[in-house]
């Protein structure tokens, strides 16, 4: 993974950030500390764009290939060579995947676009997630994988 976009002055330039890493800990957004997102939810209204190329082979297109994500915080949004790879995801702390099998290239490159938005949408997430004593960061800050599987598996 590695290449970050966020809003303001440099909002065109695109920069190179570790996967997986909070956009904090590479110089971007706002430190915010759990309860201070109900006083100062301004800060908290960061989302960052992410954009990796990627190819997979051939033999890859008789099987299940799955994007897998172990953690990021908060809502997420995946492409796939412009093409949404399913639902926006809504949660921190907990992995979810996506079957991308029928929007890859197989054999060529591949284009992974990531949107996520530091506060969720949904104000139930929001108020479980962020009601508490710790710092609150943006990103994908758990690794990032796909998962190749035969077609039949269990």
């Amino acid at each position: 993974m590695g290449v970050y976009c966020s809003e303001g002055m440099n909002s065109k330039k695109w920069t190179k950030i570790g996967v997986p890493s909070c956009w904090e800990l590479q110089g971007f957004g706002n430190y915010n500390y759990g309860f201070d997102y109900k006083t100062d939810k301004k800060t908290h209204d960061e989302h960052g764009l992410y954009k990796h190329e990627f190819s997979v082979p051939k033999e890859w297109k008789s099987k299940d290939v799955k994007i897998v994500f172990e953690g990021v915080m908060t809502d997420t949004e995946v492409k796939i060579n412009g093409k949404p790879a399913g639902e926006i995801h809504q949660g921190s702390f907990y992995e979810f995947k996506y079957d991308i099998s029928k929007l890859l290239k197989y054999g060529e490159q591949n284009l992974l676009e990531i949107k996520v938005n530091k506060v969720s949408s949904n104000t139930s997430i929001n108020f479980a997630e962020r009601n508490a004593d710790f710092w609150i960061f943006g990103g994908i800050y758990r690794p990032v994988y796909l998962k190749v599987s035969p077609q039949k598996n269990i």
